[in-house]
C-alpha cells in the first residue's frame, strides 16, 4: 500500500463544487488534496454551463435589466420551497453578484446583453444572458419581477460547461491544489471519536495500458454517455472495469474531508428505490454520480433528505412555438400551462401523470415552429427537431383524431381544446394561466402530436438528475450525525449534499449551488483543521 503524504484537506470529487471547495482552501493557506475517479469535471464539464446568478450582476446591467438581492429571493423562495433555511436563502442570494465575479477571477468569462426576446431551454451563441427559469411563467411571475439570471459561460456551441471546469481547474492548480485522477474513494478513516482524519481509495497508474484504454473510452462516449448513457453503457462499463482491473490501494490523511463527488441517478437501485417514479427517465450525470459520496457519509455516520426528488427535464422549446401547443395526459387533462420550465412541467408530467403526456398542436402553430427553427435552435437541437418534424410526431384532420391515433380520451381532450379556446376568444385567457403571447387558439387542423412520455423515444427522452444527499450544516457544510451535531472532519457540497436547489430545479441553480456550497465547506475545513 502506498500513502500520500498528509494534507490539511481532501476533497472528493472535481466537478464544480470540488474544485470551487480546494480552490477556496488554497485561496487559504491549505495544502489541498483533490482525488477523482475519472478525469475532472464531472457533470459540470458536460453541462450547458450556466450559472444562476441575479441581484444585480455586471451582465444583467450591460443588458439593461434592474434586478435586486431582495427580488431575486422573492422568486427563488417559490422554486427552493423551503430545501434550506430562509436565512441560507438570504445569504446565496446576497452572495450571487460575487460569486459571479469569484468565477471571474478564476478566468472563466461572461457577457452581459440583450436576453432572447423568445422562450428557449437554451440560447444560441447570440445570447449569453437569458431567462433560464420560471421567471415569466404563471403563478411565479405573480411573487417577483422577471429578471434574466441564466449567465451562460462563454463559449461556442455546447462547450460551456467544459470552458467553466477547465478555468477552475487550471486555478486550483496554480494555486498548488494536487489533483490526483483516477482515484475511487471505497471508505473514510475515523478515529476512535468518530472524526474523520482521512480517506482509503483505490488509484490507477495513468501510464498503465488500462488507464490508457480507460482515457480512450471516456473521451469516446463522455458527452454522448451524459445524454444517452443507455447508448454507451457497455464500453462504460468495460472502462469501468479495466480501471477497477489496474487499481492499487492507497491513502491519504487530513483533518478534514469534503465529499464532492455528484449524485446518485446512475445507482439505479437507490433510484428504484428512493424515486420510483423516475426509473424511466435518462440519467443525466456521469459515471461517478452513483451515491458513493452519499454512501460514504452514510458510513460514517450522516443522514439523508430529499432523496426522492429528481429533476427531470421535459423541455419543449426552442422553437418557442412549440409551448404555443397543449401539453395532456391520456384522460385528455391539461398536465400544466405550457411556458414553465422543463423541469417544473416535467415534474407535474412524471408525478401526477405517470410519465405520460402528449403535446397537441394546430396546422397554424405547426408552421409557426418550422419558420423558427433557423433563429432560435442550436445544431444539437436541430438534431432532435428534425426528428419530431419528421418521424416523431402523429397527424389527423380532427381533434377527435389525434386523441383516438394516441389511445388519449376523445371527450377529455375535446372538453380541454374547447375549454381552452374558450378562454382565448371571450378574452378571460387560458385557464391554466399560460403567457397570453403564446396562447393562439387552437382550432384549424389538420391537428399534430408529439409523444412527450417519459419513455417515448430515445431520441425525445427525459434527463433528469438527483437533487437529494446528505444533510449539512448550512453555516459550515458539516455532515449531520444521525444522532445530533455533526461529523467532526467530514463536509458535503454540491448534489452530494442537501442544497438550494434539492426541492425544485432550473438551469444553472445546481453549478451555482455548488460553487456555493463548495466555498463554504473549503473555508470552514481550513479553519476547523488549523484547530485539530
Amino acid at each position: 500500500m502506498s500513502t500520500v503524504d498528509e494534507y490539511d484537506v481532501i476533497v472528493v470529487g472535481f466537478g464544480a463544487a470540488g474544485a470551487s471547495a480546494a480552490i477556496e482552501a488554497a485561496d487559504r493557506g491549505a495544502r489541498v488534496l483533490v482525488l477523482d475517479r475519472g478525469y475532472g469535471g464531472g457533470a459540470t464539464a458536460y453541462s450547458g454551463g450556466i450559472v444562476y446568478a441575479g441581484g444585480g450582476t455586471p451582465e444583467q446591467r450591460a443588458g439593461g435589466y434592474q434586478d435586486s438581492v431582495e427580488n431575486m429571493r422573492r422568486y427563488l423562495e417559490h422554486e427552493v420551497a423551503g430545501a434550506v433555511k430562509p436565512e441560507t436563502l438570504a445569504r446565496f442570494c446576497e452572495q450571487s453578484p460575487g460569486l459571479i465575479e469569484w468565477l471571474k477571477a478564476q478566468g472563466v468569462p461572461f457577457r452581459g446583453g440583450a436576453a432572447p426576446s423568445y422562450k428557449t431551454s437554451y440560447p444560441t451563441d447570440a445570447h449569453y444572458l437569458y431567462y433560464s427559469g420560471n421567471e415569466k411563467a404563471y403563478p411565479y411571475v405573480n411573487h417577483a419581477e422577471p429578471a434574466p439570471r441564466g449567465h451562460r459561460v462563454v463559449a461556442p456551441g455546447m462547450a460551456s460547461g467544459r470552458v467553466l471546469f477547465e478555468n477552475l481547474r487550471k486555478s486550483a492548480l496554480a494555486k498548488g491544489v494536487r489533483f490526483v485522477p483516477l482515484a475511487h474513494v471505497h471508505s473514510l478513516i475515523q478515529d476512535a471519536d468518530g472524526r474523520v482524519t482521512g480517506v482509503r481509495y483505490t488509484v490507477t497508474d495513468p501510464g498503465h495500458r488500462n488507464a490508457k484504454r480507460h482515457k480512450l473510452i471516456t473521451k469516446a462516449t463522455g458527452k454522448l454517455g451524459t445524454w444517452m448513457p443507455s447508448v454507451v453503457a457497455g464500453p462504460v462499463e468495460r472502462g469501468e472495469k479495466l480501471r477497477a482491473e489496474a487499481g492499487v490501494e492507497a491513502e491519504a490523511h487530513a483533518p478534514a474531508v469534503i465529499l464532492a463527488a455528484g449524485g446518485f441517478i446512475n445507482n439505479r437501485e437507490w433510484v428504484q428505490r428512493f424515486a420510483p417514479e423516475f426509473v424511466k427517465i435518462s440519467p443525466l450525470g456521469t459515471v461517478g454520480d452513483d451515491g458513493t459520496g452519499i454512501r460514504l457519509g452514510l458510513e460514517a455516520g450522516g443522514v439523508t433528505d430529499k432523496m426522492g426528488n429528481v429533476t427531470a427535464w421535459r423541455f419543449l422549446s426552442p422553437p418557442s412555438a412549440f409551448l404555443e401547443g397543449l401539453t395532456v395526459g391520456a384522460d385528455g387533462t391539461r398536465i400544466a400551462n405550457e411556458d414553465l420550465y422543463g423541469a417544473a412541467h416535467g415534474n407535474v408530467l412524471m408525478r401526477e401523470f405517470g410519465g405520460r403526456g402528449w403535446a397537441i398542436y394546430d396546422a397554424a402553430t405547426w408552421r409557426k415552429i418550422r419558420a423558427q427553427i433557423p433563429e432560435q435552435t442550436k445544431m444539437f437541437q436541430r438534431l432532435q427537431i428534425w426528428y419530431l418534424l419528421s418521424i416523431g410526431h402523429k397527424k389527423a384532420d380532427t381533434i377527435e383524431g389525434i386523441a383516438a391515433k394516441n389511445g388519449i380520451d376523445v371527450a377529455g381532450l375535446r372538453r380541454t381544446v374547447d375549454e381552452y379556446n374558450a378562454g382565448i376568444r371571450s378574452g378571460t385567457g387560458d385557464p391554466a394561466h399560460k403567457d397570453p403571447s403564446l396562447c393562439p387558439p387552437l382550432e384549424r387542423g389538420p391537428f399534430y402530436s408529439i409523444n412527450i412520455s417519459a419513455d417515448s423515444s430515445l431520441f425525445y427522452p427525459i434527463p433528469g438528475l438527483t437533487l437529494g444527499g446528505l444533510v449539512i450544516d448550512e453555516d459550515t457544510g458539516a455532515v449531520v450525525h444521525r444522532d445530533g451535531g455533526v461529523i467532526p472532519g467530514l463536509y458535503a457540497a454540491g448534489r452530494t449534499a442537501v442544497g438550494v436547489c434539492s426541492n425544485s430545479y432550473v438551469s444553472g441553480l445546481s453549478i451555482a449551488d455548488c460553487v456555493f456550497s463548495g466555498r463554504r465547506a473549503g473555508a470552514d475545513a481550513v479553519t476547523r483543521s488549523r484547530v485539530s
